[in-house]
């Protein structure tokens, strides 16, 4: 349980300060934090007064007003109730003392206990609600939605409604007042120590952004969703959902208390307080529109994603993918995938396919609508778990291509479902994943699975690996790794039949299997974190040093010469001089790469060298080394300049 609650912390403070937190910025710095500013108690608000109620008895020769004066010929005496500004009393000027009796110093200190009294607990409340709401309804929303027949993006249209109502309720009060009322317990919380007025409506302001909270990708999350949508609840998933959602609210809470802190401290807030409330509505309203329409999704893919080493460190942790058993959650969806066998010649039967979950941004498809596998039904399915700069997806690609080319208008017809789960964390960038699927070829719909929900669903381990589904919506057939092309084909073509009776069937596809048949160095990696095949000096470890060349380097193994920054990504060559020196086997090498500079490859085999110049740039992806007409055996040398990334290089 300890491990569970410290990952689910470590998570949520990942996501919370993760490029997905900025649209709620604005809100909770208005909304949470500057609407909780106490007022300002030092001159700038307009002084105390004695009501003239209080002299409602008095001769009508005495008048109530700002100067002791006696008016010539009048016989009217003025009374003078305006503070002393030197004492910070009031006075009457007819020669009374102060007002109530009240010391200068008392004054002073009951207008300190005043503004204590009157601290806002609101940051505090908006982030208990959405902690709250957050917990509540990624557990239970999913369940609670399929038991009553509603769909899915119910809540979320819902918060979104909410926080329009928010943000008129804070231009119009009373509809604030409306909107609170079922909550008043709770908001009187802050209400008990003077504040009601700015406590307003901040739970029920947090319970509408837990709903619309959409934290970036990460295994925690992953974890989480799919217990809440499968129902496999416990106490340690509860432990996991309420650490998560705490640690991901800290970094707002800050950002609240920094608003308020703002507010409090520059005069231009508390001169302004209803044109800093009108402006903290009208950001709601628009960040509710921008829900609605989906910005934010686009900002977020505008700006690179600076959290994506960090919480790669995260999902590669054993620790954590054995607490969370990512990969291999059993749930009742998705038990019966292990009656499949990998790459079986005939169909079987391995369960219903489990649905398509947690992805924010879909590809190739009307609008970027989302797909739901029981819409489907009627129609052939392959899922297929990809990613765009993996050799083996590269070469298993083109025969997905071809048969949803070919297939895709026969009968009731077949669909391509490209599941898209990032290996890397550059893969997380929508615009890398758009180039490269256009790269590919790839025109079917295309799932970016950032969360790793849809693929912990499917108890998947594989890139490539692909489920067949029939069209009652059964997994008949599951394929990992390359090669079955064949196979997987005659498979599709006789589960079409069986759903299209009398169906003609198009010839077969004749594209060429390039899956490497001979033994082959394995894929290596530079990240130390999957590092297995180095053999090099110094130790491989975290940090900029300085590295040697192996003479003789053993097969299968690299190492590094000059200046590298290794971390939990790859290696970045640090100044110009940086190698690579690779001992392979294999027809073909490639490297994915990325920064900016060119790259000098030498391959030597058989005592001959090749030269070939790599030009790095734009985003990182694979780049060919050595393509080979046959089986070769030898070492490649890669001169690296400064700046330019190396991630992997593979082999085929």
């Amino acid at each position: 349980m300890e491990t569970l609650i410290i990952i689910g912390l470590l998570g949520g403070l990942i996501t919370g300060i993760s490029p997905c937190i900025l649209p709620m910025l604005p809100v909770i710095f208005f909304a949470g934090g500057v609407q909780g500013a106490r007022p300002r108690d030092d001159g700038a608000s307009s002084p105390p007064t004695v009501s003239p109620a209080l002299f409602a008895g008095a001769p009508r020769a005495v008048t109530v007003g700002g100067g002791a004066r006696r008016s010539a010929g009048t016989g009217t005496l003025t009374l003078d109730v305006s503070p002393d500004p030197e004492r910070g009393e009031r006075v009457a000027a007819a020669g009374g003392g102060p007002v109530g009796g009240a010391s200068g110093s008392e004054a002073a200190g009951s207008r300190r206990r005043t503004r204590e009294r009157k601290r806002s607990w609101r940051p505090y409340l908006v982030i208990a609600g959405l902690v709250l709401s957050f917990s509540v309804f990624t557990l239970l929303g999913s369940l609670l939605l399929t038991a009553l027949g509603l769909p899915q993006d119910l809540l979320r249209w819902a918060g979104i409604v909410l926080l329009v109502l928010l943000g008129i309720g804070m231009i119009v009060p009373r509809v604030e007042e409306v909107l609170e009322r079922p909550f008043q317990r709770i908001a009187a919380l802050g209400a008990r120590r003077g504040a009601a007025r700015q406590d307003r409506g901040a739970f029920v302001l947090g319970l509408g952004l837990g709903v619309l909270y959409v934290p970036c990708a990460g295994p925690v999350l992953a974890a989480i969703t799919v217990a809440g949508a499968t129902g496999n609840i416990g106490p340690g998933t509860v432990a996991l959902t309420v650490s998560f959602a705490v640690g991901a609210a800290i970094p707002l809470l800050v950002f609240a208390l920094a608003g308020r802190r703002v507010a409090e401290r520059v005069k231009g807030f508390q001169r302004h307080t209803r044109g800093i409330r009108i402006t903290g509505g009208v950001v709601m309203i628009a960040l509710a529109g921008a829900l609605a329409l989906n910005l934010p999704a686009a900002l977020q893919r505008a700006l690179p994603d600076y959290t994506g080493a960090l919480q790669q460190q995260v999902d590669e942790n054993e620790t954590v993918r054995e607490a969370l058993d990512l990969g291999g959650l059993v749930t009742d969806e998705n038990r019966e995938l292990s009656n499949c066998s990998n790459g079986a010649p005939e169909l079987e039967d391995c369960g219903p396919a489990p649905e398509i979950r947690g992805i924010d941004t879909w590809l190739n498809t009307p609008g970027g609508e989302a797909l739901a596998l029981d819409e489907l039904r009627g129609k052939v399915v392959l899922v297929d778990f990809w990613t765009y700069s993996c050799i083996n997806c590269q070469r298993a690609i083109p025969h997905v291509n071809a048969w949803y080319e070919r297939y895709r208008d026969v009968g009731e017809g077949f669909e391509v479902i490209g599941v898209h789960t990032p290996e890397f964390a550059f893969e997380r960038e929508t615009r890398n994943v758009v180039a490269g699927a256009e790269d590919l070829g790839v025109t079917y719909p295309v799932a970016q699975d950032n969360s790793y929900a849809t693929w912990t669903a499917y108890r998947n381990r594989y890139w490539p690996a692909q489920y067949l589904v029939d069209a009652d919506g059964t997994v008949r057939h599951i394929r990992f790794g390359e090669g079955g092309y064949e196979e997987t084909e005659n498979l599709v073509r006789e589960l079409l039949a069986d759903a299209n009776p009398g169906v003609e069937l198009p010839e077969a596809t004749s594209v060429g299997d390039s899956t490497p048949q001979d033994e082959t160095t394995p894929e290596t990696y530079f990240s130390i974190k999957r590092v297995v095949n180095y053999a090099g000096e110094p130790r491989y470890a975290a940090g900029e040093q300085d590295f040697s060349l192996t003479d003789d380097q053993p097969r299968d193994t690299f190492s590094l010469g000059g200046t590298w920054d290794v971390d939990f990504q790859g290696a970045t060559a640090a100044s110009d001089g940086a190698q690579v020196r690779l001992a392979y086997r294999s027809t073909d090498v490639f490297a994915v790469l990325g920064g900016e500079g060119t790259v000098t490859a030498r391959v030597t085999t058989d005592g001959t060298t090749t030269e070939r110049e790599i030009d790095v740039s734009g985003n990182p992806t694979l780049y060919p080394v050595l393509e080979g007409d046959g089986p070769s055996e030898g070492l490649v040398e890669l001169d690296v300049p400064a700046g330019v990334q190396v991630f992997t290089a593979t082999f085929g």
